[in-house]
């Protein structure tokens, strides 16, 4: 598409690097435009404010709210005009089925397909042991995360791509160790989420990103965490509103329910 006008958020917060790295490598192939959050507000996932500030930014703009809060101002009031909602990119993978309503990264994406703008969602995997959420990735760690999400943004149009997919989830190993193969994969349905208690103290536990550090996990082939354990680049396209099946017996129930 000529003359692409992207919308740039995240939910690292703007200050990032990933989300620096990310805005710099879309510009080169349209207008961007920031509306990012102020500060980090990961995990918070489709979180929206009923009033937020607003504040001019050499980049775009700033949000004190959540990344949805982001996408709604920007699509409704701050840049009506856009294209397409890259969001990212983030620090911290987001895999899984159970993951995308929690990620503040992919419910950027998600809110901008509900607004009828397609989106991208793009998270760099950092292993277990060396993760820290304080601590800061190298920008160049973010590079395969980064070109996947601009290599698609430059070429799903006229693909047609997003004809099909409402959103495209994207979630890269870092520079280091990444084969530069991208694959199209569907969200791991793999879940251990569990807790422990200690007394009065409850301990949520989720093994999966150890097990993952160390190649154990037990994802089928054909998912996300299963191409980022083989140190691919994992592309999946989604749709973003929620499917329905049609079930005879609760048919049945709804019918029968004025007598009950």
């Amino acid at each position: 598409m000529d003359d692409l006008d992207i919308l740039v958020t995240n939910d690292d917060g703007i200050d990032s690097l990933g989300f620096h790295a990310l805005y710099d490598a879309l510009s080169e192939i349209g207008s961007v435009t920031a509306v990012a959050p102020a500060d980090d507000q990961s995990a918070v996932g489709r979180s929206v404010s009923q009033r937020v500030a607003v504040r001019e930014h050499e980049l775009g703009y700033v949000i004190e709210g959540t990344p949805v809060d982001c996408v709604v101002a920007g699509l409704s009031s701050l840049c009506p005009e856009t294209d397409l909602v890259v969001a990212g990119c983030n620090q911290g993978a987001n895999m899984g089925a159970a993951v995308l309503g929690r990620s503040g990264t992919v419910s950027a994406a998600v809110e901008a397909a509900f607004h009828g703008v397609p989106g991208i969602a793009a998270s760099l995997y950092v292993p277990s042991p060396d993760w820290e959420k304080d601590s800061e990735i190298p920008r160049e760690s973010y590079a395969p995360a980064v070109d996947a999400a601009t290599y698609l943004a430059d070429r799903a149009f006229e693909e047609g791509l997003f004809e099909v997919a409402d959103y495209l989830n994207i979630n890269a190993p870092s520079a280091k160790v990444c084969d530069g193969e991208m694959e199209i994969t569907r969200p791991s349905h793999v879940y251990e989420l569990s807790s422990q208690q200690d007394g009065d103290q409850i301990e949520l536990v989720n093994p999966i990103w150890e097990k993952l550090a160390h190649g154990e996990i037990s994802d089928p082939d054909g998912t996300d965490r299963r191409a980022i354990m083989e140190n691919k680049i994992s592309v999946s396209p989604l749709k973003a509103p929620h499917s329905t099946e049609r079930i005879d017996a609760l048919d049945e129930l709804a019918a029968n329910y004025p007598g009950w």
